[in-house]
């Protein structure tokens, strides 16, 4: 016997818990008749939804023994859930994807066999359309991954999803790296491991709303360059250089204008919006420090990932 453990990250997921979960069944029982001896583990990880998610994820737990649950004391994020469903599970295969059927179920017997019959340790999967994505969305999330492969050593593929199928060698390997600010993608990437990517056009939510906002894509683009590459605090410091240099060069250009023409007061509009575009660089070198020493002192704390208040 193998077990297949599948790993569902729920905030406010109500509406879409029933859907996914039939759709989910349909898919596990064309598998049992496809890799026979395979077994399943449905883990629901609900992330403090303030809605009904857990007394859905309760009424499906009352009537299919393959289906478990952590129940967090409040709101941890994604990636505390994502953490939460690894550490929880107990499968051969660990396979993590989200309840609003954006991660087609119909490609998980293919991710299957991919590490199981083909020698990868994992199989992941991303989009290659961003259809019914704000426009602004879609660049910024673009521009994102470029800048990001170009700033690390790591190769994050564009349009990678969370959905992905891993080995339990790989799955102890990502639970090995306990940082409290987690960026997960990156995570996937820095540990390594031979992965085959599976390739799909966006599809939208069967129910619900989502949850990231710009906002928040923005805030968790932070935690990927602060956690996986210094270049911030370099490309701080040779902006702090080249305005050095600059300066000096203007000092001399001043002293040099004001001995031929002398007329040292002229200009000073110009004077000032360079003292204060400078101080916007200053602002900004020191905020890119900032952010280093706050995820610095929030490990120092050791505060747990997450907390769960009940599971079963």
């Amino acid at each position: 016997m193998s077990l297949l453990s599948i790993v569902v990250p729920c905030y406010n997921e109500e509406p879409a818990l029933p859907i996914f979960y039939e759709e989910i069944c349909r898919t596990m029982d064309e598998m049992k008749g496809t890799f026979p001896g395979l077994d399943f583990e449905l883990l629901f990880i609900d992330d403090g939804s303030k809605d009904k998610t857990l007394e859905v994820i309760k009424g499906l737990r009352a009537n299919d023994d393959r289906v478990h649950f952590v129940s967090f004391s409040r709101n941890f994020g994604k990636e505390s859930g994502i953490y939460a469903g690894l550490e929880n599970s107990h499968g051969d295969h660990v396979v993590i994807m989200d309840a609003d059927l954006q991660d087609p179920p119909s490609l998980l017997p293919d991710m299957y066999r991919a590490v199981t019959e083909e020698g990868y340790d994992s199989a992941a999967t991303r989009r290659v359309t961003r259809k019914g994505e704000p426009p602004i969305r879609s660049f910024f999330a673009r521009r994102f991954y470029r800048i990001m492969n170009r700033m690390t050593d790591l190769q994050i593929m564009d349009g990678a999803r969370d959905y992905r199928i891993m080995t339990r060698t790989m799955v102890d390997a990502v639970l090995d790296m306990k940082e409290f600010n987690r960026f997960t993608k990156g995570i996937y990437s820095w540990v390594g491991f031979k992965t085959k990517w599976f390739d799909y056009e966006n599809r939208e939510r069967v129910a619900g709303e989502t949850k990231w906002n710009f906002w928040k894509l923005f805030l968790y683009s932070i935690e990927g360059f602060v956690g996986f590459t210094t270049a911030p605090l370099t490309i701080s410091t040779l902006i702090g250089l080249m305005f050095m240099v600059l300066s000096f060069v203007m000092i001399v250009f001043i002293i040099i204008r004001t001995l031929i023409y002398g007329d040292p007061t002229s200009g000073w509009p110009s004077m000032i919006c360079i003292i204060l575009f400078l101080g916007g660089i200053q602002l900004f070198c020191i905020g890119v420090v900032g952010q280093y020493l706050a995820k610095t002192y929030l490990e120092t704390k050791g505060r747990p990932i997450y907390i769960a208040r009940e599971k079963e």
